[in-house]
């Protein structure tokens, strides 16, 4: 019986590291984007680690996927389950702190494939704790294969490779709601008939020297006495559309539907120009001058402010106007920074990294 149940627990753990693992190794800098949100002053304030993010999250996942396969083929189990026990133990604290004084609102432990509410994830962990506490005192009946050597080391070689091409190009899989061929405007339409979030309202009242409290879902009750406060709570979440948060602002004035009407358009994308790479922005120029020949319309879009905005401009001839959007939504429309984004009426017809800039198929 033992057995049986140590192999349950040793495939199920194994598989579930190895595919979480994965799909945050095809996205490390998106993963990188949860971390930094993690270490920030009103999550965990260990911003002293921000600038390494990006290295800390190639790392784990890295490690994440290739502890998967060690414990599968049954590679230094000692090693092994000590390993996935640590991790499954920081991050069950890690979810419980997030879902209980509610500081993130998605783990990333599925990366943008598999949205996971805070509970949701930290049930997840405390189940994968119970699996892997199996494994750590019934390690003696993980069995090793003749090949576990051989099969780690070619994980860990496929691991880093992966992650060194994903980071220099863009995501080989595509999870998030900006991804070729979807439209804008219909990513952010809302569904007639679509749930409608529920909250509840508790009202305050003093009535004859004392406290009432009179609880609706919205309407201010007719009460004979002084209103004191009220206290909103979501009883129920309502439909919320794959894309809400897009905005593209010029000197205060949105010009979202008026660009999202437009043909041949070449978005020069930066969420931070300060930190752009720039012979990112050299060869994307390149691109940007042979694009305004043939007929496109240019323009940027970055969460960074004009006067960020103005000595890059004017050193790499950036002229054209750059539309301000919210930082996180630039961060998700695309990971490369700077980056090209083709628009046809609204519709993502190319995203490329600037590596790829010269890779820019141009119509005709």
């Amino acid at each position: 019986m033992g057995k049986i149940v140590v192999s349950i627990a040793r495939i199920l753990v194994g598989f579930l590291f190895i595919i979480s693992g994965l799909i945050k190794l095809n996205d490390p800098v998106g993963f990188s984007f949860k971390l930094e949100e993690y270490f920030s002053p009103s999550v965990l304030n260990l911003e002293f680690l921000a600038p390494y993010a990006l290295a800390i999250a190639i790392f784990l996942v890295i490690f994440e996927t290739v502890l998967g396969v060690m414990l599968l083929v049954g590679f230094k189990r000692k090693f092994t389950v000590w390993s996935l026990l640590l991790m499954i133990i920081f991050f069950t604290f890690l979810t419980f702190y997030s879902a209980y004084f509610n500081k993130v609102t998605d783990c990333g432990c599925f990366g943008d494939a598999i949205k996971l509410t805070p509970w949701e994830s930290f049930f997840k962990d405390v189940a994968l704790l119970l699996l892997i506490l199996i494994l750590f005192f019934k390690r003696v009946y993980i069995n090793k294969f003749s090949f576990a050597g051989f099969a780690t080391f070619l994980a860990i070689i496929f691991c880093s490779g992966y992650a060194y091409y994903v980071y220099n190009h863009l995501p080989v899989v595509d999870f998030r709601p900006y991804k070729i061929g979807v439209n804008i405007i219909e990513g952010m339409e809302v569904p007639e008939g679509a749930p409608e979030a529920v909250y509840q309202y508790d009202w305050k009242f003093n009535v004859n020297g004392e406290e009432k409290i009179i609880s609706t879902e919205g309407d201010y009750p007719t009460v004979d006495g002084e209103f004191i406060d009220v206290q909103t709570t979501l009883l129920q979440e309502g439909y919320e559309p794959p894309i809400h948060d897009f905005t593209m602002e010029l000197n205060g004035t949105d010009y979202t539907s008026e660009i999202m009407e437009w043909d041949k358009v070449l978005v020069v994308v930066s969420r931070n120009i300060e930190e752009a790479n720039t012979k990112g922005l050299t060869a994307i120029m390149e691109v940007v001058k042979e694009a305004r020949s043939k007929g496109y319309k240019i323009i940027g879009l970055s969460a960074s402010n004009e006067e960020q905005l103005a000595p890059f401009k004017e050193k790499y001839q950036l002229n054209f106007d750059f539309y301000f959007c919210d930082l996180t939504t630039v961060k998700t429309i695309i990971r490369s920074n700077p980056a090209i984004l083709e628009l046809q009426k609204g519709t993502i017809t190319q995203k490329l990294h600037f590596k790829d800039a010269h890779d820019f198929e141009f119509e005709n």
